[in-house]
């Protein structure tokens, strides 16, 4: 079986789209699936097969560099072309890719797709806020009901998704379907390495977060709750490792707080390397979006053995609700803050929620989740052929 997978965005850019669609293609081959991918060219990627890019540019005035603009004319013919001779589409954005997935599909009498990847709602407002949330609410609930009830199928990665999705209007079938973690990456890192390597003690407390660093992501909550928590702890080390169009915005309010030598900014690790060491030399990972529709780095520290403080909205409820190997305070710095301490603090507390976040992670396998994928694939593809 032949899937077609298409996106505005892939690798070298690093985010939870990018991520989702390249887990699956390599999964998905121990299900007999082949995956081709039609997605932006960025600069001078090397060719590689089954991946074809479409030439891009930089999107006016936005404030990501990597915000690509797709040509519409060529997005459509390369996803014409390469769609001939495939079983199914599954589109990954809600941009040009997803007009030229519907068209191809349509031309070529095809099922199609789509991950819900991200809630634009909560977006929206960091990007357009010279707009009236109510306005921008409106809006986005419109184009997100028009795009779904256009397709065969949805996925969405968490409950919580399916609910936003089907206050919107959408009626098309939806299926939970989180993306699934390569476990057995995780373990791997080198705790002693990395702390040296940074001037970081043995003995120091250590809480780290990772993901781009953009306004949505709430990392302002974790420099506040840092400096309340310094207050009485004052050995207390945020890692924040990642990169983004937040970051200039974030070191001045670690300045502001008088916090800058209780957070390092990582700035992005390679994910096959430094930061597995990076996992490794943490005591704890935290998190405080409220605009994941997954939260697929919670199961990544997880497997790591790392215990997660986050807050339990939209995706991560599904991985928090289970209360096994993490902690989630209410979205109340202060709470958050005695959180932190209280982990700190007491040691028999750490110790089981470390011998409890690996066997959560086991939850959300790679290859559990493309084996779920690729049956519901073959569903897709068996009830249009009858249709």
């Amino acid at each position: 079986m032949r899937v077609l997978m298409v996106s505005d965005v892939y690798f070298p850019r690093i985010n939870g789209v990018s991520t989702s669609i390249e887990t699956f293609r390599k999964t998905l081959q121990s299900c007999d699936i082949e995956v081709e991918i039609v997605a932006p060219r960025y600069g001078d990627e090397p060719e590689e097969k089954g991946i074809v890019r479409v030439k891009s540019r930089q999107i006016p005035f936005s404030l990501d560099v990597e915000d690509k603009w797709l040509s519409w004319r060529k997005m459509k013919s390369a996803v014409l072309e390469r769609a001939r001779g495939c079983d199914l589409i599954h589109i990954h954005t809600p941009f040009i890719a997803h007009y030229a997935g519907i068209h191809a599909a349509r031309r070529l009498h095809l099922p199609a797709l789509a991950t819900y990847h991200t809630l634009f709602t909560e977006y929206l407002q960091y990007y357009v806020p010279f707009l009236p949330r109510r306005h921008l609410t409106r809006i986005a609930h419109g184009f997100s009901r028009r795009q779904c009830n256009a397709l065969d199928a949805i996925v969405v990665p968490s409950a919580a998704m399916l609910e936003q999705l089907t206050a919107y209007g959408v009626r098309v079938p939806m299926h939970i379907l989180p993306t699934g973690v390569p476990l057995e990456k995780f373990v791997r890192g080198d705790r002693a390495v990395f702390r040296r390597e940074h001037g970081i003690d043995e003995a120091r407390p250590v809480a780290l977060f990772v993901g781009r660093v953009a306004h949505e992501k709430n990392i302002g909550f974790l420099l506040r709750v840092w400096a309340r928590a310094l207050r009485r702890n004052p050995d207390l080390l945020l890692l924040v490792a990642g990169d983004g169009p937040a970051l200039p915005d974030l070191k001045r309010e670690a300045e502001t707080l008088g916090i800058a030598h209780a957070v390092h900014f990582l700035g992005y690790l390679d994910r096959n390397a430094a930061l597995l060491d990076c996992y490794a030399a943490a005591d704890v990972f935290v998190f405080s979006s409220l605009t994941e529709t997954q939260g697929l780095v919670l199961p990544e520290a997880m497997a790591a053995g790392l215990p997660v403080i986050a807050l339990a909205r939209l995706g991560t409820r599904d991985i928090l609700d289970a209360g096994k190997g993490c902690l989630a305070p209410p979205e109340d710095e202060d709470a958050f803050a005695e959180t932190v301490l209280r982990f700190f603090a007491d040691a028999a507390l750490r110790a089981r929620l470390q011998a409890e976040a690996p066997e959560t992670a086991r939850d959300w396998s790679d290859v559990a989740s493309s084996r779920r994928m690729a049956e519901l694939y073959r569903t897709l593809t068996s009830t249009h052929d009858e249709s």
